[in-house]
């Protein structure tokens, strides 16, 4: 599978118009870049939905119906951050499928336990959701570009799965 950007928003596009079905993105520190990428694709309207774009706190809280608890408890680069924003995303989108990505870029922000490179992605595919933790080398503009290619490719790659 090609790893570029452009090539990832063309197989996705053709996994998911092959189903008829529709993606939602909701992001954090890509802060809009995966549905930039997917809408630079002519045709997107067919099978790209909706943006959810939730820098802070309170807009995964208000757009996505994060609990906010469960960012106090864990963090907002948190698994269950990453899958509640999945989830948030396809149920305020109407969607069927959805990626949520929830990271530090850098420069600053990190820590022992999360350092600047960690991203959380969610992915929401029918009743399923997969999440996994990457952690990313660069500055701020090389890990939102692997986060883009990495929360692009999965789903690519949980569609294929798809029957």
């Amino acid at each position: 599978m090609s790893g570029t950007t452009s090539d990832l928003c063309a197989q996705l596009a053709l996994g998911l118009a092959q189903r008829g079905w529709m993606m939602a993105s909701a992001e954090s520190c890509t802060g809009g870049l995966i549905a930039a990428a997917c809408t630079d694709l002519a045709g997107s309207s067919v099978w790209f939905e909706r943006g959810f774009v939730t820098y802070s706190n309170a807009a995964k809280t208000d757009m996505l119906g994060v609990d906010a608890q469960c960012i106090t408890e864990h963090g907002a680069v948190s698994e269950p951050v990453a899958r509640a924003m999945a989830l948030g995303a396809v149920r305020h989108s109407g969607a069927p499928v959805a990626v949520a990505v929830t990271g530090i870029a850098g420069p600053s922000g990190g820590s022992a336990d999360k350092p600047v490179g960690t991203v959380w992605f969610g992915w929401a595919v029918g009743a399923s959701v997969h999440t996994q933790l990457q952690v990313f080398a660069g500055d701020r503009a090389a890990v939102r570009a692997a986060a883009v290619r990495h929360a692009l490719r999965g789903l690519v790659e949980l569609l294929a799965q798809v029957r």
